[in-house]
């Protein structure tokens, strides 16, 4: 019982809501994911590129597109980590631009291989 609780709370997607708002439609599901995953490395190393020179600027920029994308396959977590960073671009607050992307980077270190494992069993 645990396990279960454990899993759903360490799991980046939310599965039911996303295929709640594709219709349970697992082709488009495929072409999303298939989509993110040509777009999403590129977004997140020119963020962590905008952070490393405190780029404020490309740090709104890319945020956004990157919170944009992760809510759009219903990855709360990472959308409101993303979210943060784009608030703090937005603010110009760069002492803790560096910590709010570990945030990040933690949200979606398991998210393509896990976005794969939700395309296999379709």
């Amino acid at each position: 019982m645990t396990q279960q609780t454990d899993h759903s709370q360490s799991s980046a997607v939310n599965l039911p809501e996303l295929l709640e708002r594709l219709d349970d439609d697992h082709q488009l599901l495929c072409e999303l994911v298939a989509a993110f995953e040509r777009t999403f490395p590129t977004e997140l190393q020119a963020l962590q590129l905008a952070v490393a020179r405190a780029d404020m600027s490309t740090v709104t920029t890319a945020s956004h597109t990157l919170k944009g994308m992760l809510a759009g396959l219903s990855v709360t977590r990472a959308a409101t980590a993303a979210q943060r960073l784009e608030q703090m671009g937005r603010d110009g607050l760069s002492p803790g631009l560096a910590e709010a992307l570990k945030v990040l980077e933690h949200e979606v270190a398991n998210l393509l291989p896990e976005l794969q494992t939700y395309i296999r069993r379709t």
